[in-house]
């Protein structure tokens, strides 16, 4: 299974709408085992990310007021994205690893953009 990422907003009674993925975005947000050996990884967590950790227990819900914060820690880990593909434990080479990694965090991050300017929420699930 994999992770993916959504843009919701909320209506009138609050019940979440999540939006359709625009042709040219795509939705992986990684591997369902991603949730603790890239997202959840001590390496993840020493950078000082608060959010991409939660998806080791649970699901991630991000919050409109909390966009922007979220699109400062995607940007974090873009710029460790190296050292998170060389602490994974995997088979694959460092390379092939930082070009998943990287090409997961460019969807979240354009899921990001795409709910800031609309004042909607982010989900990875």
């Amino acid at each position: 299974m994999s992770l993916s990422v959504d843009v919701f907003t909320a209506d009138e009674n609050g019940e979440s709408r999540f939006l359709d993925v625009p042709e040219g975005s795509s939705d992986l947000a990684g591997f369902e085992s991603w949730r603790t050996t890239v997202w959840g990884s001590e390496t993840v967590r020493s950078l000082g990310a608060r959010f991409f950790p939660q998806l080791a227990g649970d699901d991630l819900r991000v919050p409109p007021e909390d966009v922007p914060e979220f699109i400062e820690e995607v940007l974090l880990l873009q710029g460790n994205v190296e050292s998170i593909a060389a602490r994974m434990d995997s088979s694959k080479p460092v390379a092939q690893r930082v070009g998943e990694i990287a090409g997961r965090l460019n969807n979240i991050l354009d899921a990001a953009h795409r709910a800031s300017r609309i004042r909607g929420g982010v989900q990875i699930w």
